[in-house]
């Protein structure tokens, strides 16, 4: 009898997407041996909510480009086609319901936004319908007792991924493209000739912060 089909989910605004997701999804990818790994882009981040957030077709186009050479990646349009806030629990709910429960789910998120977990919409909830997966980000550790403190038993229920760190976000590569620096090897070629024909970060009002994940 066959065993389940895992998949791995990893949510964010991806504004814009870059080699950083790209990287962490693959090392779960074969960490894990899962089956595919499913990018999530998010519609209305409620935690860290941009007034200059790319449109979603922007954020969509680049993702679909990002992931286009590997047949184990693909995108997912549930948090797109859902009105209001992008709440992980929710992604979840909708992917088990594509997916059955024949599946196991692998929610992929950094340090950063584990020790942010409590806050989440129903974390609780979150962790008993995926399997939760913290990989390390530069600059954070995990404060075990603090975590635990809101969601007991989270060692034993969160499964830590130790893999390469890179120090890219789309924060900065935002601002470099707005200083007309150069994002090559930083992004895909694909994504950054998008980002030029599109005139995508051209404003120098443009920065705000976002993590990875950019939901909660």
């Amino acid at each position: 009898m066959p065993g389940k089909r895992r998949v791995g989910i990893l949510g964010g605004t991806f504004d814009p997407v870059h080699i950083g997701h790209l990287i962490i999804a693959e090392e779960a990818r074969s960490r894990l041996e899962l089956d595919e790994v499913v990018f999530v882009p998010a519609r209305d981040p409620w935690r860290k909510a941009r007034h200059d957030l790319a449109p979603a077709e922007e954020r969509l186009a680049m993702v679909r480009l990002a992931v286009a050479g590997n047949p184990s990646f693909s995108v997912s349009l549930v948090d797109l086609d859902r009105q209001g806030p992008s709440y992980s629990v929710d992604t979840i709910l909708d992917l088990r319901g594509q997916y059955g429960e024949e599946a196991d789910l692998y929610f992929i998120l950094g340090h950063d936004a584990l020790m942010d977990l409590p806050h989440w919409r129903q974390p609780a909830r979150l962790t008993e319908l995926a399997h939760v997966v913290s990989v390390g980000r530069p600059g954070y550790e995990i404060g075990w007792q603090q975590l635990e403190e809101a969601l007991p038993n989270a060692r034993e229920r969160i499964l830590v991924l130790d893999i390469p760190e890179v120090g890219i976000s789309s924060t900065e590569i935002r601002q470099r493209v707005t200083s007309g620096l150069t994002i090559r090897y930083w992004v895909p070629e694909a994504v950054a000739q998008y980002i030029r024909e599109q005139g995508l970060y051209q404003d120098a009002s443009a920065g705000g912060i976002a993590t990875p994940e950019g939901r909660r």
